[in-house]
Parts: structure tokens; C-alpha cells; sequence
């Protein structure tokens, strides 16, 4: 967790808004590229709800819990159980519909209490995970609690599965969905890639009215300086300061990237320290030294996995105008024929194209319109686009 979050305070405020929601009708996407913060400003919020009277359940999604809806209802009922294990229940007698031949539910709304009802339900996985919502928050009401956010990392590694009849994403839809009609303040909050929003609503169209979506980009320059400065202004004894040429060396590294942010900062405040500590006075920010462990530590893992042919796809989108933003596959249709012996088809490109978004490395943000899912992709490609140039030089055949 970084020492000071900078910016994020419309995200916040958005957030806390749908904590005063007496029914549920918005729950939270907080979406956006790798490293933009997603995970640092979802911790965040879960003090905000909180000291506002929610309790808080949730981790990261991973693709084992989207195998099967069985394996995403033992991830939900684990994850309450957490939260309503404290609870005691005090019932001399429990009512019928907790029991189930010779099933009786045991005095605490622990896992084991939990999965009782939820066992004892009739039904489809659907049906017993309301039930289990729904008797959960009949003790919570009479606790005066406002309600449980239920917060999720990592949430685009949901999929329903037709082929093997498994609808883990639709269930929760549905379940949530139910739920928060009868006026139970259950609030999901997810966070995921951009595709996240888009296979929700592929999933149940409702979806697009059930979600309040909150896109995060990277930091501006004025919140860049901020983040790199005031945890050191704050903390005492400092022996570090960056001065006016190293913050716009960070920034252009950086460009305002939170987890490129940390990343830099924390190497060059080792090395200056390290000076310090020897008597020498701290040089300019070592950038280029820097830029090439980063290359090595974050970028060259998912370079590594792609093919020839593909890397041939990235080198094209790379060198358009546009990489950085938005691209089309009529622009790396016309910019490979210029670039490339054997350029692409539109065919050629779209199957490619859906490669790398199954990689992770692009992503279908609209319509016709992609974008790198890696912030700051573009620049590294283009860097290894340099490395290869001057063996053009000597004859010798390029990648």
C-alpha cells in the first residue's frame, strides 16, 4: 500500500455516495488498466463503509472460483462467514425452515452454520444462496448494521461456462439481484480490466442498470508531484528531496501510473539513500537504469509468452500514432502493409487480435476499437523496436 493516495477523491466521493443508499440500486465497477490502482483504492474504501456502518467481505476472484457456480457459492458463503461468525444466535427452539431431517443449525452464523442452511434449502444454488442472505440479514437488521459490501479483486476472471452448464457470473447477478428488490443491503463492489463491465452485461442485460461504473486513468502531473512528495515532506528525518528535474523525470517515466509511481520512486529513493549513507550527494534520477529493470521486472514476462506473429501485430500497433490510445484493425491492416514483407488481412488481425485479449495484453473497449490493456505497452515495444534496429545495419534480419 503506498504511504499517501494521491487524487482518487471523485472516485471516493462516488463510492461514498452509494453507501447512502437505503435500497440498493447501484453497486460499484471500479475499472482500468493494470496499475492504475484498482486494488489500492478498493482497500481504501472498505474503512469509508466501514465507519458508515457496513461490514465488509470480499477477495480476489480467481479463475477457480468461476469454474462452477458450486465453487462461487462456497467463495460467498466463506467470505460472509467471516464477517457473521461473531454473531451468536440465541434460539431455544429454530424455526422449521432451518431444519431439514435430522439438520439443526448451530448457534453461530459461522461457515458451518451457514452451509447448514444453505444445504437444507431446496432448490437450485440460486435459491439456497438467497436463503442464506436472507436469514443472515434478519439478525443483521436487529443488530442495527447498514448493510454488507460484498468487494471483489480481480472480477473480469468471471465467466459463466454453457458448454458445461456452470453460470457462476449469471448466478451472482441473479442472487444480487433478487436480493436487493426485497431491500437487502447487500452491495457488490468489483474491480477488473475494462472488460469487466462489458461481460456482465453479456451475461444479463440488467446488469448495465445494476452497476454504477467508475473508470480510473492514471494521476495527473499536479497529483504525481503529490504522491511523490508529501509522504516525504510528512515523514521526519527525511534525507531525501526530489528536486524540480527529477520530478519531471519521474513523470515522464512514469506518466502518472500509480504502480510505475511506487516502482520508480521506490528505486531511486534506495539509491539516494544509499549515497547518502556514504557521504555522496544523491545524482539525477537514473531513469534510463530504471526503465530497463522495469522492462525486465513487468513488461518482458508478458513479451515472452506472445509469438513471432504476434509480437510482428504489437511492433505494427506500436508504431501508429494512436497506440496509445485507440486503435482499429483497419489500422494495422493498412500500417502493416507498410511496415511489414507479409502484411496482415482484416480476417488475420481480428483472430489476433482475440489472442492477445485472451492474454491480456489488449482489449475490446468499444465497438471496433481496441487499446493496450498494459499501460505504457506501446513504449516498451517501441524500445525493443530500437534494440533491433541497428542489426539492419549489418545485413542481418530484424524481428
Amino acid at each position: 500500500m503506498p504511504p499517501h493516495l494521491a487524487g482518487r477523491e471523485a472516485e471516493t466521493n462516488e463510492f461514498k455516495r452509494l453507501l447512502l443508499q437505503t435500497t440498493i440500486l447501484e453497486n460499484l465497477i471500479l475499472t482500468g488498466l493494470r496499475g492504475v490502482g484498482k486494488t489500492v483504492l478498493l482497500e481504501r474504501f472498505k474503512p469509508a463503509a466501514m465507519a458508515e456502518g457496513w461490514l465488509w467481505a470480499g477477495t480476489d476472484l480467481s479463475e477457480s472460483m468461476s469454474i462452477t457456480e458450486d465453487n462461487l457459492s462456497v467463495r460467498l458463503l466463506t467470505d460472509l462467514s467471516v464477517v457473521t461468525s461473531p454473531i451468536q444466535l440465541s434460539m431455544p427452539k429454530p424455526p422449521a425452515h432451518f431444519r431439514h431431517g435430522e439438520v439443526v443449525l448451530k448457534q453461530s452464523l459461522n461457515y458451518q452454520g451457514l452451509r447448514q442452511i444453505y444445504d437444507a434449502t431446496p432448490g437450485l444454488a440460486a435459491d439456497k444462496l438467497k436463503h442464506v442472505l436472507e436469514v443472515v440479514w434478519s439478525y443483521l437488521e436487529k443488530l442495527e448494521r447498514r448493510g454488507i459490501v460484498f468487494a471483489y479483486d480481480e472480477a473480469q476472471n468471471l465467466s459463466d461456462h454453457a458448454a458445461k452448464e456452470q453460470y457462476p457470473l449469471s448466478l451472482l447477478l441473479d442472487v444480487f439481484q433478487s436480493i436487493q428488490r426485497k431491500n437487502i443491503p447487500f452491495m457488490l463492489a468489483l474491480t477488473g480490466l475494462p472488460t469487466l463491465f462489458p461481460k456482465l452485461v453479456e451475461a444479463r442485460t440488467y446488469a448495465e442498470r445494476m452497476f454504477r461504473v467508475v473508470s480510473l486513468g492514471p494521476l495527473s502531473r499536479a497529483e504525481t508531484r503529490e504522491a511523490i512528495e508529501k509522504p516525504i515532506n510528512e515523514a521526519e528525518n527525511c534525507p531525501i528531496r526530489f528536486n524540480e528535474e527529477s520530478l519531471a523525470s519521474i513523470w515522464e517515466t512514469t506518466r502518472g501510473y500509480p504502480y510505475f509511481i511506487q516502482y520508480v520512486c521506490r528505486e531511486v529513493f534506495d539509491v539516494w539513500v544509499q549515497n547518502a549513507a556514504s557521504g555522496q550527494k544523491p545524482a539525477l534520477v537514473p531513469a534510463d537504469s530504471i526503465t530497463r529493470k522495469l522492462d525486465s521486472d513487468f513488461f518482458a514476462g508478458r513479451w515472452a509468452k506472445t509469438t513471432d506473429r504476434q509480437r510482428d501485430l504489437l511492433n505494427v500497433v506500436a508504431s501508429l500514432e494512436n497506440a496509445d490510445s485507440e486503435f482499429t484493425v483497419h489500422d494495422i491492416v493498412e500500417q502493416s502493409t507498410l511496415l511489414l514483407e507479409k502484411p496482415f488481412s482484416s480476417s488475420h488481425a481480428n483472430q489476433m487480435l482475440a489472442a492477445l485479449s485472451d492474454a491480456g495484453l489488449v482489449f475490446k473497449n468499444r465497438h471496433g476499437k481496441y487499446s493496450f490493456a498494459v499501460p505504457l505497452m506501446g513504449a516498451f515495444i517501441r524500445r525493443q523496436l530500437d534494440l533491433t534496429l541497428p542489426s539492419v545495419n549489418d545485413g542481418s534480419t530484424t524481428a
